[in-house]
């Protein structure tokens, strides 16, 4: 198999201005539609996972934390929790409120979602003020869970996003 690297720097695009001026957008997803690419992706994030010990749930935070996180799941033999945008969930949910780098937003997760004391993954494709990983932990914490870490595919250390997650295992495969 390719080195993850490699082939994704080959295949990573920056959109740059979208989804406004001033920010450059990594798109993922001719990675994801390269063969050679998700495997390689799906083991480095797998790989990742696998250094932080058992984890019970793997979390997946929407949107394209979607797209990784049943593959990993999958992989480690764990259930799958989304976490949503709100209103997007039917059942009792724990909201939070957090901001991005050009946006606010609420995510949310079903109230039962977790069992007291799981360990849980939570992935999402990229890291940036970290102002929507750090509101899945508070999510996370809230339910009962213990974070196990989290796992990026992206981190852009520009913005400071890790300095959102002191005391949580970070995994980012690559920086921009």
């Amino acid at each position: 198999m390719t080195d993850f690297k490699q082939v994704a720097d080959r295949l990573i695009r920056a959109i740059e201005d979208w989804p406004e001026d001033g920010v450059t957008f990594r798109d993922i997803t001719p990675l994801l539609a390269h063969p050679e690419g998700l495997a390689a992706t799906v083991k480095a994030l797998v790989d990742a996972a696998r250094a932080l010990g058992p984890i019970d749930v793997v979390a997946g935070v929407e949107a394209r934390g979607f797209l990784l996180a049943p593959l990993i799941a999958e992989a480690l033999g764990t259930g799958l929790v989304p976490v949503r945008k709100a209103g997007k969930l039917p059942a009792a949910r724990i909201t939070e409120a957090y901001a991005l780098e050009y946006a606010e937003a609420v995510i949310e997760i079903h109230a039962d979602a977790v069992t007291e004391g799981a360990r849980v993954l939570i992935v999402d494709d990229v890291l940036a003020t970290g102002g929507t990983l750090a509101a899945a932990v508070r999510l996370f914490e809230r339910a009962g869970a213990e974070v196990a870490g989290a796992v990026v595919l992206i981190e852009l250390p520009a913005l400071g996003g890790r300095d959102a997650l002191a005391g949580v295992p970070l995994t980012a495969l690559l920086e921009y």
